[in-house]
């Protein structure tokens, strides 16, 4: 019966990966953000694997799925990292607090306090790590991106101005959505999440 349970768990955790790598590839242009910003779905597996089967599992979803997508990728990593770093902060968080309380209302406040965590480690990563690697890896100068910011906001002065006003609520709302979808869906999936 365990070893039944346990190749259930890796075909669907397999699955999971496999929809988030399709998701990843359907992006959306927000008007009200720089181009080089897009809004995927590809963070909602790994939510399903975190709550289903833990935070780590979330984790390992996330990070599976960007380095297969690093492979056909023409962000030299730097979209992949970021993606990573982001999505396994609010896999990771939600599935620590569904295991606290596995319940509807549970999967409520674990895509919340997700999205939240999500939303408020996305400015130190992007600001000391990801933007920095835009500069010196892919070779965008500071000036140039702060110049996309400020097309859509010209009283924009500095990249930190810039990740608080736009990606920081962008990447909330993400989480949001992403919470919201979990939640709609869960009567669908719920029997994943109570298998022993």
């Amino acid at each position: 019966m365990e070893v039944n349970n346990r190749t259930k768990k890796v075909t669907r955790c397999g699955m999971l990966i496999g929809i988030a790598i399709i998701l990843q590839y359907i992006e959306i242009s927000i008007p009200i953000m720089p181009s080089f910003i897009k809004l995927d779905f590809s963070d909602l597996p790994e939510l399903i694997g975190a709550l289903a089967y833990g935070p780590l599992t979330g984790v390992l979803i996330a990070l599976i799925k960007n380095i297969i997508h690093m492979a056909v990728s023409q962000s030299g990593f730097v979209g992949e990292l970021s993606n990573f770093l982001l999505g396994a902060t609010f896999a990771a968080v939600a599935g620590y607090v569904f295991q606290k309380n596995p319940t509807k209302s549970g999967v409520f406040k674990a895509s919340a306090l997700g999205a939240l965590a999500m939303a408020l480690i996305s400015w130190p990563i992007n600001y000391w790590i990801i933007y920095p690697l835009y500069y010196s890896v892919l070779g965008f100068p500071e000036v140039a991106i702060l110049e996309m910011y400020q097309l859509l906001m010209p009283s924009i002065k500095s990249i930190g101005q810039a990740l608080l006003v736009f990606n920081v609520p962008f990447t909330l709302i993400k989480g949001i959505i992403n919470g919201v979808i979990m939640v709609l869906i869960y009567n669908r999936i719920q029997f994943i999440f109570h298998e022993k």
